[in-house]
């Protein structure tokens, strides 16, 4: 060979620069000419579909297909139109640029819509349906639904009957614990309740203005609170200290009555030593002031009767909530403002002298501007709750529309969340999973996203079987359901994959078929049953890619890279195998059967099995 010679001329380069054809698609584009086809000057034709019969391609020219690699620009054997429309681009710098911003803009917008999907592919819940349910026996209705940290599941009907479920509803005991009185006086009736976990307590208000309090073990009397100014309707309770906590209840009268109790242990049993009301130690309220361990404050928040009261530790702040529009919603301290300076500029607003709190006084009095924040809300409040991780409170009532609020910020919403028709019963905020569960009047339970602010589930009544009038509803992060109280009691379990035991570490919710590694880009990808692809960093181990419904609903069977490792082959159940660009999940080819210039098939058959393999062209290249 010609030292000057880069190529023998045997060779298939060598014939092409023989014949002074410069590239292999013109030597395709010659094939279609001496069919009689008509090709435009300048062009190279590409021969669409299959090699024809009567003039096949010669052995050296499918070779060098086979042989040469890729450049720059390829395209798909068979894809005319792409081929010239970039021979016509490449002579205008100017066309050449915009088509180049075009296919930009495309690879930006599979990609991004890619990771939306698989965003939202994490982001799917279904709750278990048909809800468990279990047949309550007639008489009041169940006031509330509490747990406790062991899990167990605690109702209250407003007869006083208490009873004991597991967290799968199944009946531990129950106990009826208001004594019985004459026929002639009426039957004492249940308000509210709440539990005391640290004391092993539970916390009941009565219709007689009263707080008894029970063993939490036994349902045994331990003591009552009586005398109280008006009747508990809502209570809460929180430890907030080293042997400290406070009691709050929420009254008829729109005030939040506060007791913070002191050497909480030592000031119990002193109470259960006292004389006996109904075989149960009692203690009016204005005796029990009287304690140095014993503070109460009665705070004017509301004009209609308080809904719902609870008080947040990680504030300091307690929250109350009513139907009355300009009251709504108030978040306010617990103890009145020791600024002297803020106290001065109120007292000088409003014109006159604002009279201290006495720890002994039980009368009411408002709370000072600066020392509580106001939500106006149209229809008022019926339920809420707050998360301090999210910076977020949620609001629900009759209007059956749900609020997101800065808590700081009064003025106006950040969200408005539409799509019960019944007024919304029930709040819960899971900052863990970022959902909202919402429960509405008429029995139909919702999950939103935080973030996007959208629906991700419904559970209507139909589906769910829950029915009657909703009096009680509770959700258990433990346990991951919702229990409703109805005319039955209901169990709404969300449907939850099971977590890896020990050190394991799971990379798909799926089982994984195969996967694959890509040198050029020092890549894993992995292909799962179902049809889900994922690419993985290989140095640092981290998710960089992840797209879904590869093949439908089949499973991805099988997968490799072509010789470059550019490009992801996969191949499903359903008889198909796909060309993928798995840098933004854009589904390049679907390779069917005589559609491709075939160069080899070779097929063995035994039995019912038969393995028939193919030898495709998957691309050309030419010279720019």
């Amino acid at each position: 060979m010609p030292l000057w010679k880069k190529v023998r001329p045997s060779s298939a380069a060598g014939k092409l620069e023989i014949q002074n054809v410069s590239s292999v698609l013109a030597e395709l584009g010659s094939a279609v000419e001496q069919r009689g086809e008509r090709s435009d000057p300048g062009v190279a034709r590409v021969y669409l579909g299959a090699v024809s019969e009567d003039r096949p391609p010669p052995k050296w020219l499918e070779r060098e297909l086979l042989r040469q690699e890729n450049r720059r620009h390829s395209v798909t054997m068979g894809d005319q139109v792409k081929l010239r429309s970039r021979l016509l681009y490449s002579d205008d710098p100017t066309r050449s640029l915009s088509k180049l911003k075009d296919e930009f803009c495309t690879y930006m917008q599979l990609e991004y819509t890619e990771k939306e999907e698989s965003v939202w592919r994490g982001k799917q819940v279904a709750f278990s349906l048909p809800a468990t349910v279990r047949a309550l026996s007639h008489g009041e209705p169940v006031l509330r639904v509490h747990s406790t940290p062991d899990g167990t599941i605690i109702t209250v009907r407003e007869d006083g009957a208490v009873y004991y479920w597991s967290p799968e509803l199944n009946l531990k005991r129950s106990k009826s614990v208001f004594h019985e009185r004459p026929v002639s006086r009426k039957p004492k009736w249940a308000t509210d309740f709440i539990t005391m976990p640290q004391y092993n307590k539970l916390i009941m208000g009565t219709g007689d203005r009263e707080i008894q309090l029970y063993e939490l073990s036994s349902l045994e009397p331990y003591c009552q609170i009586s005398s109280l100014e008006t009747v508990p309707l809502r209570l809460d309770y929180c430890y907030t200290g080293p042997d400290e906590c406070s009691i709050l209840y929420g009254d008829s009268q729109g005030c939040v009555n506060i007791i913070l109790i002191t050497s909480v242990g030592e000031t119990l049993r002193m109470w259960k030593k006292l004389p006996k009301i109904e075989n149960v130690p009692n203690i009016g309220i204005d005796n029990a002031v009287l304690s140095q361990n014993v503070t109460y404050i009665r705070w004017k928040v509301h004009q209609d009767w308080v809904t719902k009261v609870k008080y947040f530790p990680n504030i300091c702040a307690i929250v109350s909530t009513s139907n009355h529009e300009a009251s709504s919603l108030v978040i306010g301290c617990v103890l009145p403002s020791t600024n002297i300076e803020q106290q001065m500029r109120e007292m000088c607003r409003e014109g006159k002298a604002k009279r201290a709190l006495s720890n002994n006084n039980g009368s009411s009095q408002p709370r000072a501007p600066c020392d509580q924040t106001v939500f106006p809300i149209y229809k008022g409040v019926m339920t809420f709750d707050l998360s301090k991780q999210h910076n977020l409170l949620v609001t629900g009532g009759m209007d059956r529309v749900l609020r997101l609020w800065n808590p700081y910020v009064p003025g106006k919403p950040t969200g408005v969340l539409k799509g019960h028709s019944a007024p919304i019963f029930y709040l819960f905020i899971s900052s863990e999973e970022n959902r909202i569960f919402s429960v509405s009047m008429d029995n139909t339970a919702k999950i939103w996203d935080i973030h996007d602010q959208s629906c991700l589930i419904t559970a209507h009544p139909k589906a769910s079987l829950i029915r009657g009038d909703m009096s009680a509803c509770l959700y258990s992060p433990s346990s991951k359901a919702l229990y409703i109280a109805a005319d039955s009691l209901a169990l709404l379990s969300l449907r939850t994959r099971p977590q890896p035991q020990g050190h394991l570490i799971v990379s798909h919710m799926e089982p994984v078929l195969c996967c694959g590694y890509s040198h050029e880009f020092r890549q894993v990808v992995s292909c799962t049953e179902g049809s889900v692809v994922k690419v993985w960093d290989f140095d640092t181990g981290s998710q960089v890619f992840e797209f879904g419904g590869a093949h439908g609903q089949s499973a991805i069977t099988c997968m490799t890279f072509d010789p470059k490792g550019r490009r992801l082959v996969t191949g499903g159940r359903d008889g198909f195998l796909k060309i993928w660009n798995f840098n933004n999940g854009q589904c390049l080819k679907i390779l069917k059967k005589g559609e491709y210039i075939l160069i080899h098939i070779s097929q063995y058959k035994g039995g019912v099995r038969s393995i028939t393999v193919f030898f495709f062209v998957f691309s050309l290249s030419y010279a720019t």
